[in-house]
């Protein structure tokens, strides 16, 4: 059974106490009551809260809410991740504002009706509950990172030309504010580059939050990115924190930014540009601090159209950009890529690790890869499952029987050979090949878009994935 939320009410007037604890207690919610300001640091030391309802006004006569913000304030730098409710008979728009600004979760006026204080409370105690949720991430990521460096300080493999390129850019973009746009074919390391951006950061303590808006439905999108509110459309049934807002302070990364519809982008612009969001449903800014990474497999000429994209979001989210190279213009990189899946396998399956035979080397450098190092990695899970010999050898890759040999002579045409009496004859066609052929062009059609392909072919985002790295695409 989930715990009860614990509110904290603090307000000098012992009516107001009374009514909102009586309203709450029937709401499952427990209070604590408290109609002395100076008395919140020692409250917020004994016991865990998970939102406060503030007065703004204790003074006699005073209507000005400075007492409020100043203890709003004490507050969030206390516990910013407690969510605070500011209460008052004296307010306005403008105060409102000015008390997001400062750290509130909300603003209500006095006298409240019920259903008003009690939507605006879960919305607060949801938001706390998302602030430890992202808090504990960080905590998390900050630990992995710190093992991560005591153990291996390069986590991205590659000392060829075209990765000491993007090394350098690392270097530089990495500990800046900058926003990011990473360009790359499917399975060339673009998630991998943009965490290691994040833990290159001043905001690697913070969490790092990954949306693949490739896989995201459509009329999904909004909801994804901005959050909502209760009733804001069928299937509303509560609020949700959006992901700008769950990346709040740390690095939002967009996969296959390349997909997000026109009417959105012009949103997405206004949030950077703005830095609130407002979720769909709902009314009140929310501000965010967020650093953006951006991906695509988008070539840029066509990422530049404007009826695909809108320029000025190009602008604003590409201040630096990457190019990742394909795996085919990196194949001295190979050998190190293997080693390093060999490794990670080794452990997962509890096995021997297995050294690549002098024979393979060569023909797993000259094969192509089409699905990049994303492919290679499978090829090397699959084959220290299969592998039954002290060396992993080309067959256990799956590579086909021409991979990095010389194509054969043509052959000349012949009448087939005769058939023994009694046998049914049938011309038969290569399944496997149509199937590869088909997704080749429907890939090639809509240049690299796995959404726009796999709705072509009239399969999932899923199964084509699944078909493209059975076929090595």
């Amino acid at each position: 059974m989930a715990e009860q939320p614990r509110v904290l009410i603090v307000d000098d007037d012992e009516d107001i106490l009374v009514a909102a604890r009586l309203m709450l207690k029937r709401e499952g919610i427990l209070c604590h009551t408290e109609p002395r300001p100076d008395r919140i640091p020692q409250l917020l030391k004994d016991g865990t809260f998970d939102a406060v309802l503030l007065d703004m006004n204790f003074a006699i006569g005073a209507n000005t809410g400075r007492e409020g913000f100043q203890w709003l304030k004490r507050i969030v730098e206390i516990d910013p991740t407690l969510s605070v409710v500011l209460i008052t008979a004296y307010g306005d728009v403008g105060t409102a504002v000015e008390a997001m600004k400062q750290g509130a979760a909300d603003f209500v006026l006095k006298p409240w009706q019920n259903e008003r204080l009690l939507a605006t409370l879960s919305s607060a105690l949801k938001l706390t509950a998302s602030k430890r949720e992202a808090q504990q991430s960080a905590a998390t990521t900050k630990e992995l990172a710190s093992v991560a460096l005591d153990g291996t300080p390069n986590t991205i493999i590659g000392s060829a030309p075209a990765m000491a390129r993007i090394f350098a850019l690392l270097d530089r973009a990495a500990p800046t504010e900058a926003n990011v746009l990473i360009l790359g074919e499917n399975g060339t390391g673009k998630e991998v580059i943009a965490r290691e951006i994040h833990r290159r950061s001043k905001r690697a303590t913070q969490v790092f939050v990954s949306v693949d808006l490739g896989s995201v439905s459509e009329s999904l999108f909004e909801s994804e990115l901005f959050g909502h509110k209760k009733g804001a459309f069928t299937d509303a049934k509560e609020d949700r924190v959006g992901r700008l807002v769950a990346a709040n302070g740390g690095t939002l990364f967009l996969d296959e930014i390349g997909n997000l519809p026109l009417y959105l982008q012009s949103k997405l612009l206004s949030v950077l540009e703005q830095r609130v969001v407002i979720p769909v449903g709902g009314t009140k800014p929310i501000p965010i601090d967020v650093r953006l990474v951006s991906a695509t497999n988008m070539p840029l000429d066509q990422l530049g159209r404007e009826d695909v994209f809108r320029q000025d979001l190009l602008y604003r989210i590409n201040t630096v950009e990457l190019h990742l190279p394909p795996l085919r213009d990196r194949a001295d990189d190979i050998p190190a890529l293997i080693d390093h899946f060999v490794a990670i396998y080794a452990r997962k399956y509890n096995m021997p690790a297995k050294k690549v035979s002098a024979a393979a080397m060569p023909r797993l450098m000259a094969w192509r890869w089409p699905g990049n190092v994303r492919a290679l990695r499978h090829a090397v899970e699959r084959a220290m499952i299969l592998s039954g010999g002290p060396m992993l050898e080309a067959e256990d890759f799956s590579l086909p029987s021409t991979a990095g040999q010389a194509p054969a002579a043509p052959v000349a045409a012949s009448a087939p050979a005769a058939a023994p009496a009694g046998t049914l004859v049938l011309d038969t066609l290569d399944l496997e090949a149509v199937e590869r052929e088909a997704i080749r062009k429907a890939l090639s059609k809509h240049q690299g878009n796995i959404s726009h392909a796999a709705q072509d072919l009239g399969i999932t985002r899923a199964s084509l994935y699944r078909r493209m790295e059975k076929h090595g695409l």
